[in-house]
């Protein structure tokens, strides 16, 4: 392929970074040199002339800025996840006008199907059942349903609504919305987060989606959890350090929550950490994203976002600009 595209004038980086081979995704736009880079140690090519950088997906913070302070030519930041907060930090330094783009829509489905996943198999009691299989016993007992529960989703974004998606053939009571600011849709209000205090005593299951921002770290503390009712459940599919753990763990261990948590602070969280073993604690590790849908949708955004470049138009789910 060229090495100058519409998007770019001569002379400027038109190299892109693609942490899938390009040779897997079909019809990426003619004009750019593609190279594959995954997070391996040794750069596929010169930082210096790469415009569009796709960040390596879940190789963590370290890999995934470990080029940006030699892209100085750099254009694009396309993150393959909808947060981005392991690549934030370094945009102040990047090249003014460059562009920091999520992942919006590529792990809706996923994250939701997890959300749902965990609300189900904590209420319903999976997690006895599954140690109870191995010694033969027959766990009998009335467990809590989701139908005719109150539930509030704490980031009613993209994820959040298909979250709400899949919870309504359940028959909830009622679904309450959070997030950073308040609006009405279709389904009804979406409270703004000073509403929290209000909307917590009300809910049986609390599911967290937002963002890791400055505004929601550690926005489940120990005055949040104090809020929720007795016997509620805590489901986290946004980031680990929005709950405080250190609040968490004396509310699960007492039994007065329970708690659902595809995502912690630390993570990994390390073997002897007492929240591994709390009462009424189901923790998958960080898998709300990877699944078999995501590889598709992943080069569905790839092939749309670079063809937006390649005809200098604007991209979609710009989240932040440096300079």
């Amino acid at each position: 392929m060229a090495s100058v595209s519409s998007a770019t004038a001569p002379g400027q980086p038109s190299d892109v970074w693609l942490p899938v081979p390009p040779d897997e995704i079909d019809g990426l736009p003619e004009g750019f040199t593609y190279h594959f880079w995954d997070g391996a140690e040794d750069f596929p090519a010169d930082p210096a002339r790469c415009g569009f950088y796709v960040v390596p997906y879940m190789k963590g913070p370290r890999v995934a800025v470990a080029p940006l302070h030699a892209m100085t030519g750099v254009r694009v930041v396309q993150t393959l996840t909808a947060g981005i907060d392991h690549v934030a930090g370094a945009v102040p330094d990047l090249p003014a006008g460059t562009v920091l783009c999520n992942a919006r829509g590529v792990h809706d489905a996923s994250t939701a199907e997890l959300a749902l996943t965990l609300t189900l198999a904590s209420l319903r009691g999976v997690p006895d059942f599954v140690r109870a299989q191995s010694s033969g016993a027959w766990l009998q007992g009335i467990r809590p349903a989701l139908a005719d529960r109150t539930v509030l989703i704490v980031g009613y974004g993209a994820i959040g609504s298909a979250v709400e998606d899949r919870l309504v053939p359940f028959e909830p009571a009622e679904v309450l919305r959070v997030a950073r600011t308040a609006r009405t849709t279709e389904r009804g209000a979406v409270h703004a987060l000073d509403d929290m205090a209000e909307l917590l005593p009300r809910a049986d299951v609390v599911i967290l989606c937002t963002p890791l921002t400055e505004q929601t770290r550690g926005l489940v503390g120990a005055g949040f959890l104090a809020r929720m009712r007795d016997g509620a459940l805590l489901v986290n599919v946004a980031r680990g350090a929005v709950v405080d753990t250190a609040a968490l763990l004396p509310e699960v261990e007492s039994g007065r929550l329970q708690a659902a948590l595809d995502v912690t602070d630390p993570e990994p969280l390390p073997p002897e950490h007492p929240l591994w073993r709390a009462p009424g604690v189901l923790i998958s590790p960080h898998v709300g994203g990877p699944t078999t849908a995501f590889l598709p949708r992943a080069k569905r955004l790839l092939r749309a976002q670079l063809g937006r470049w390649a005809r200098g138009a604007g991209l979609e789910h710009v989240v932040a600009t440096a300079g």
